[in-house]
């Protein structure tokens, strides 16, 4: 298993940028293929992104794919997440979230989760 602390949320303007962390404890974190969530008030959760094992290869949401970019870091048991170009929709909790196995394409399966971090962008 694995837990996951994220930090990073915070009050931008429109137009701004964040980058959001997630640390992971335990010997096993390139075991999981990592991806970004979030949920608006009202809504559902929201896939965004989803990166592989090694970090090797992306899987990213339309809504975000020239605005924001996954990494990681093995080494440091992190995966972050860098927004640019914010808007106010996308005013949200950010959660993080581990799947263990290979496809970084397979949406289902993120067993484990942070706590959320939470992002508001004014106009």
């Amino acid at each position: 298993q694995v837990q996951l602390v994220e930090s990073g949320g915070g009050l931008v303007q429109a137009g701004g940028s964040l980058r959001l962390s997630c640390a992971a404890s335990g010997r096993t974190f390139s075991s999981y293929v990592m991806g970004w969530f979030r949920q608006a008030p009202g809504k559902e959760r929201e896939f965004l992104v989803a990166i592989s094992r090694s970090g090797g290869a992306t899987y990213y949401a339309d809504s975000v794919k020239r605005r924001f970019t996954i990494s990681r870091d093995n080494a440091k048991n992190a995966v972050y997440l860098q927004m640019n170009s914010l808007k106010p929709e996308d005013t949200a909790v950010y959660y993080c979230a581990a799947r263990y196995g290979p496809n970084v394409y397979n949406l289902s399966g993120y067993d484990y989760w942070g706590q959320g971090t939470q992002v508001t962008v004014s106009s």
